[in-house]
């Protein structure tokens, strides 16, 4: 019983962590790093294929004695001015990861591959679950209605009260019984 109990922990824990950790993906799909022939997908093409996350990172595979990979702006992606960056890397397996929402720019750090289209463009979504967004500021108090008393509504149905419980123990049953099944 122990045991079982154990392995569902251990199993929900991972399953936790798996959804709270990001994907990686390799850069194209597969292949390097490099200036894409005139009949290859173009790496925006496959960026637009993909949905990336806060948290999911990149991988840039490439020889780092003949190209490199240029973080920029806007701007410098658009002109492929490669003497402007934010952050240049030159490992050859360059994993960049997705801290925050918004559009994310990378540039060959050799001029003739960026202006032969060796760049990414990729948009990470925000966060849609609001975990911290504040709390809405209270409504101002409203006149009471035409006609109201002002008593007190009446307390609620306990009917609420016992469809919870039933459906609680409901829940509680099908954990007891994967408990036994491991």
């Amino acid at each position: 019983m122990a045991n079982s109990s154990l392995c569902l922990v251990l199993a929900s824990s991972f399953m936790v962590l798996s959804l709270a950790a990001g994907t990686q993906f390799k850069v194209g799909g597969s292949g390097r790093w490099s200036a894409p022939d005139n009949n290859a997908m173009t790496y925006n093409q496959w960026a637009e294929k993909n949905r990336f996350k806060i948290g999911d990172s990149i991988v840039f595979t490439y020889l780092p004695d003949e190209d490199s990979v240029l973080l920029v702006d806007d701007d410098v992606y658009k002109s492929c001015n490669t003497s402007s960056h934010i952050d240049q890397f030159n490992d050859g397996n360059t994993v960049f990861t997705f801290t925050h929402s918004g559009n994310f720019y990378f540039v060959s750090g050799v001029k003739d591959n960026c202006d032969k289209n060796e760049k990414l463009h990729v948009v990470v979504l925000g966060d849609r679950t609001n975990k911290s967004s504040p709390a809405p500021a209270p409504l101002p108090a409203s006149p009471p209605a035409e006609g109201a008393t002002g008593e007190p509504s009446p307390p609620p149905n306990a009917a609420a009260a016992k469809v919870v419980g039933v459906v609680s123990s409901l829940g509680a049953a099908a954990i007891a019984a994967l408990s036994f099944t491991f």
